[in-house]
């Protein structure tokens, strides 16, 4: 039977009409804030790097902290930090072992540095203890970091710092014959390494379990893609002597001692002093009247060196016409090789050569302010750029200005003495004051020594390269500098000097021990550093 509501004469109950329920609530737990410790063992340059991403708040102990930032053991690292050994630039010492440092550490005396105390900050000295155990009182002494570089120079001690507080003042110790600006430097394997990493405490009850990720550390202090190496040598004439060894001997007899050193750089430079040309006449090792060429057959040796950049600044470029000049400048085109200080015309000689290498701008700039005036460069001929230095500081202070780094070179008057002549060492200071990070003399054939300014390393002379002077007309000129200078991350770091002497005329080979520390020890007496 169907029944319609409200009709007549039904008999219906009232419909039941369920209660009124109040509003479901959503319930929003109160975020959890993250409390962040971070360990005074982590550097500066690794705190100032950290990302975090959420709210977070810092605590002052890690019994507080629910998120720790901390040293941890091989293997679990979030971020590697690479540490250096160094010592005033000023140090005859090139390096020592672990296991001496570490007697050091426990306060023991070493005799490359007597009983000096390893200066290091609070951090470092932290960081390290974690994983070499307490240092003796004796052992170590810490200091604010800007303060170690000059106090190091007062006391000729020694240091332990990270590689990004590494600066040109410096030298950097070798440690089991390894430091972090050697070729094929690998971080897994170097003993001054702290390794840190975020922990999420007690498995981060009440947080997000993945909170670690948002705390996020760099990968690092040390990329080999950041870094510019520059090798700067002195004077080249393949001339003379030294050509007619080449003759007798080979074309590669010249480098075959030195030959890993030049080529175990980024860029090698030579300053190269007499010009190619076929019509040169075979070398006279009692050539007297100084005008020098070189046959290009005896080119070769250049490439196998594997010089990048040549400059062009020498007395002798034109000492066989402009066509030698051209016929040289044509081989380094068509062997991929730059130049500086010089070229086919007097704009083009004084432009400076710029180069972009992981990262790091450089530029290079050189004159020849003592002529003589044949072989300067004018709108009509090739040649060495003559020096407008007002011009010069101008175009380097301009190249600072844009975030490149330049090196500065100058063929100046030549004196056979461990420092320059007065006048040279004024124009190579304010090459350095406009803005170089660099300066090179390249009039000498007589090493000379140093000057820190400002802006950087001065170094008034390297001696040197192939050239054929047997202690000739000094005893002195069998000695060489090969200066590598470190670029990184847009920085001049470093400068590492390496020695070489001359033999039989042609053949430069690495310095002995003792001849390196009886050289060094001499030019740095020379240069006011004790």
């Amino acid at each position: 039977m169907l029944i319609v509501a409200g009709c007549s004469g039904s008999s219906l109950s009232q419909p039941t009409i369920p209660p009124t329920l109040p509003p479901r609530l959503t319930l929003t737990p109160t975020p959890v804030i993250p409390r962040v410790w971070i360990s005074g063992a982590v550097p500066t340059g690794l705190k100032n790097s950290i990302k975090i991403e959420v709210p977070f708040e810092f605590v002052q102990s890690a019994e507080e902290a629910d998120i720790l930032v901390e040293p941890t053991g091989e293997g679990t690292a979030s971020s590697q930090w690479i540490y250096t050994l160094v010592a005033p630039f000023n140090t005859v010492v090139d390096g020592i072992t672990l296991e001496e440092l570490k007697l050091a550490w426990q306060g023991q005396a070493v005799n490359a540095f007597l009983d000096k105390p390893i200066l290091l900050s609070a951090e470092t000295l932290a960081a390290f203890e974690s994983a070499w155990g307490k240092a003796a009182e004796n052992g170590i002494r810490v200091l604010n970091p800007d303060e170690i570089t000059d106090v190091l120079w007062q006391e000729n001690g020694w240091g332990l710092i990270p590689f990004e507080e590494l600066n040109p003042r410096l030298k950097v110790l070798t440690l089991d014959g390894r430091n972090p600006l050697m070729t094929g430097f690998l971080p897994a394997e170097y003993p001054l390494r702290v390794d840190f990493q975020v922990r999420n405490k007690n498995g981060g009850e009440g947080l997000n379990q993945d909170l670690g990720e948002l705390i996020v550390l760099p990968a690092g202090n040390y990329d080999p893609a950041l870094m510019t190496s520059v090798l700067m040598t002195g004077t080249t004439a393949l001339v003379r002597s030294t050509a007619e060894r080449m003759n007798s001997k080979g074309i590669d007899y010249p480098g075959l001692m030195i030959g890993s050193i030049l080529r175990d750089a980024d860029f090698t430079h030579i300053s190269n002093e007499a010009s190619f040309t076929p019509v040169c006449p075979d070398p006279d090792p009692w050539l007297i009247n100084l005008q020098f060429c070189s046959n290009p057959v005896h080119f070769p040796l250049i490439e196998q060196m594997g010089v990048d950049i040549v400059e062009l600044t020498g007395n002798h470029l034109l000492d066989y016409n402009p066509d030698a000049f051209q016929y040289s400048y044509d081989l380094y085109k068509q062997s991929g090789i730059k130049t500086f200080g010089g070229g086919l015309t007097l704009q083009q000689a004084r432009e400076p050569l710029i180069i972009e290498h992981n990262g790091n701008r450089l530029a290079f700039i050189g004159c020849n302010p003592v002529g003589p005036d044949f072989v300067w460069a004018s709108d009509q001929y090739p040649g060495a750029a003559s020096c407008d230095f007002e011009e010069m500081h101008t175009k380097i202070k301009m190249l600072r200005e844009e975030g490149i780094l330049v090196i500065a070179t100058l063929q100046g008057q030549e004196n056979y003495e461990t420092m320059p002549l007065a006048g040279v060492k004024q124009q190579l200071d304010a090459l350095s004051d406009a803005g170089a990070v660099v300066v090179s003399g390249s009039q000498s054939h007589f090493p000379q020594g140093f000057s820190f300014r400002d802006s950087g390393l001065v170094h008034y002379g390297l001696g040197n390269l192939f050239f054929d002077q047997m202690d000739y007309p000094v005893v002195g000129t069998r000695r060489e500098f090969y200066d590598k200078h470190f670029f990184y991350n847009g920085k001049y770091i470093n400068t590492q000097l390496l020695t070489g002497m001359l033999e039989d005329y042609a053949q430069p080979r690495p310095m002995t021990l003792n001849e390196r520390v009886q050289f060094l020890s001499e030019i740095f007496a020379a240069s006011g550093w004790q």
